[in-house]
């Protein structure tokens, strides 16, 4: 049977892709090697976090459904960073790892379009350096139009502890062995990469009286814009904090050879910023203790698997099980620990992203396109956006129509994928709020606004849940506009007010918007002036608006300054070793990566402002720049 579109891989990214193809109206086969690991969480049991669970806001805001799902599967749910500004606040999720695969799967079964097929894909099938379809491990030829692959760690994957090798997924599954080979022959340069989880333990085993208890916040947070809450905040399962130890410490470097890293048996570049415990150990020296979170997986006590586990957040290591036994009995509260299943790292095979449009679609072969580790990025946030962003362009490009590109200054996702394209990877790619310059615009509470238009242009959004936004967009705008519309005067009535909110009296009239700008002055003080009857959304989205009005104009005009350089267009066949003065370097890196536009040749490492200024009098005088 022949399909639209094939997803290779069931991890976050291909549930993305696949159930964005599927309700885009495409005949999609979703294929992996084993339907009881759909939407696994083989590391940490969290969706979120710093610039990640803003991901998963735009994932929402688009159409997507991890945000959906997170919700259904949180067993703790805190906003981080609540103390800093708006830019720098995201939410992050404990999930239950029982929860979250099978209502994802169970959500994949109910939908149209979609069919499943347990089974590993060896080979691709081209034409003319186009797709045409996969090779299953028995020879089975599958035709489509458009391929996805998410394959994950599954390219020739190896666990590794100590000294040990063993070729594998994450919990030993089989592993692709010669997919990254054919994308190898077809000209794909292919990297090898390592993540690494650590070891889990016997929840009964702990000695909680050692432990700092970590609650979740006291109110109801969804990374969903269309969902209530599906736990009770006021019964959130708590984590509890730990710390490593001297002791602890000279464990590691006492036998830090035997490690898979420190020992010479990696051959794949590991994450910079989620590195091993033996890293820590080695890079901070002078560091007397590292944090580790102890993180249970689920809160079903008869669930075998996850059920009793507990995930300690930040002790990732390849050492050999028995220094791992040391090393975890070395922590106080875990000096009788249980240790369930041991950490390891995994080395597996990606391809060089700077080979990608921006569209995920890859540029040696039409219709063939790629989301999640493959890409060299970390983590489960920044794969499911991938995906569902592939599962768009896959859809448009079946439809005839120009792909969704998300920019810089609109997403997270837009920064991310950018990154991949423009710069391209060293070691796994993980997503920080640092990495994004419009950071102020690119917020937790404004990821609908930014980008909910967009899912429903694609038909993700449904007329329903777009007139429910259109609403909140006229009631954001109607309450902005009756606060700068209603002022105040100095009177004695309303100066005694100021003074008792520690706030400065009038001398002048004010109106209630710019009243709104002092730091001391939030927006139940307003309402001490004027009656406020809207939902909790849009008084928020009021009140950042007001409060950094400043910064975010600011940040608006550097914005479009760049937009205006991303509407100057670079023609597909244009020869950079024609144009005379550009510098060598950037005449390699304009050649290897072909910039669609001014904007993204200028965020090519090696490509100067000098060479950018010459390529731009090049293409004015072939007309193509005024």
């Amino acid at each position: 049977m022949d399909y639209e579109v094939i997803v290779v891989g069931g991890g976050h990214a291909g549930c993305e892709a696949a159930l964005a193809t599927a309700r885009l109206g495409h005949k999609t086969l979703l294929i992996t090697g084993n339907i009881n690991n759909i939407a696994d969480m083989p590391c940490n049991p969290s969706i979120g976090g710093p610039a990640k669970g803003i991901v998963v806001r735009e994932i929402d805001a688009l159409g997507g459904e991890m945000g959906k799902n997170a919700d259904k599967a949180a067993i703790q749910v805190k906003m981080l960073n609540t103390k800093k500004g708006p830019a720098v606040q995201a939410l992050r999720a404990q999930e239950d790892k029982n929860i979250y695969p099978k209502e994802m799967l169970k959500t994949l079964q109910q939908t149209k379009n979609l069919e499943i097929k347990e089974a590993l894909v060896e080979h691709l099938m081209l034409e003319n350096n186009k797709i045409k379809g996969i090779i299953l491990e028995n020879n089975q030829k599958i035709e489509s139009k458009i391929v996805i692959l998410t394959t994950g760690t599954y390219l020739k994957g190896t666990i590794l502890i100590g000294s040990t090798k063993t070729p594998g997924g994450p919990h030993g599954e089989r592993h692709s062995k010669f997919l990254s080979d054919d994308l190898k022959k077809i000209g794909f340069n292919i990297l090898r990469l390592k993540t690494g989880t650590p070891p889990r333990i016997d929840k009964n085993s702990i000695d909680y009286e050692k432990t700092k208890v970590e609650t979740g916040d006291c109110k109801e947070l969804t990374f969903s814009f269309d969902n209530k809450a599906y736990y009770n905040y006021q019964e959130q399962t708590p984590c509890h904090l730990i710390y490593t130890n001297e002791k602890t410490h000279q464990i590691i470097k006492d036998h830090l050879k035997e490690s898979s890293m420190y020992g010479g048996y990696v051959e794949g570049i590991g994450p910079r910023y989620c590195p091993s415990i033996e890293d820590k150990v080695v890079r901070f020296s002078d560091k007397e203790r590292h944090q580790l979170f102890l993180e249970p997986e689920s809160n079903q006590i008869d669930d075998k698997t996850y059920g009793n586990t507990i995930y300690i957040q930040g002790f990732s290591t390849s050492m050999p099980q028995k220094i791992q036994e040391e090393m975890v009995h070395s922590l106080k509260s875990l000096e009788e620990a249980k240790i369930l299943k041991y950490a390891y790292a995994i080395e597996y095979d990606a391809i060089d992203s700077k080979q990608l449009k921006q569209s995920l679609e890859t540029k040696l072969v039409e219709g063939l396109f790629t989301a999640g580790q493959i890409n060299g990025t970390s983590g489960y946030e920044e794969a499911a956006g991938q995906g569902l962003i592939a599962g768009i362009n896959a859809s448009l490009k079946l439809k005839g129509k120009p792909p969704l590109i998300l920019k810089r200054n609109e997403s997270y996702i837009g920064v991310l994928i950018d990154d991949l394209v423009t710069k391209g990877i060293k070691d796994p790619y993980r997503l920080l709020t640092s990495r994004a310059e419009y950071r102020l615009l690119l917020r937790h509470d404004n990821a609908d606004l930014r980008l909910r238009k967009y899912g429903y242009e694609v038909g993700l959004i449904n007329e329903a849940k777009y007139k429910q936004f259109k609403t909140k967009v006229e009631n954001i705008n109607e309450l902005t506009q009756k606060l700068k519309t209603t002022k105040i005067t100095p009177k004695k009535e309303v100066n005694e007010y100021l003074i008792k909110q520690k706030s400065s009296p009038l001398k002048d009239g004010i109106s209630l918007y710019d009243l709104l700008k002092r730091p001391e002055i939030n927006i139940e003080n307003i309402k001490y002036f004027i009656n406020i009857n809207y939902n909790i959304e849009v008084i928020e989205q009021v009140e950042i608006n007001a409060k950094y009005e400043g910064y975010i104009n600011k940040a608006l005009k550097e914005a479009q300054k760049m937009l205006d350089l991303e509407n100057k267009l670079i023609p597909e066949d244009i020869d950079y070793n024609n144009i005379p003065n550009i510098a060598s370097e950037a005449k390699q890196k304009l050649s290897e990566i072909k910039p669609t536009t001014i904007a993204q040749a200028l965020r090519i490492s090696g490509v100067n402002p000098a060479d950018i200024s010459i390529l731009m009098v090049y293409l004015k005088k072939r007309g193509q720049h005024e």
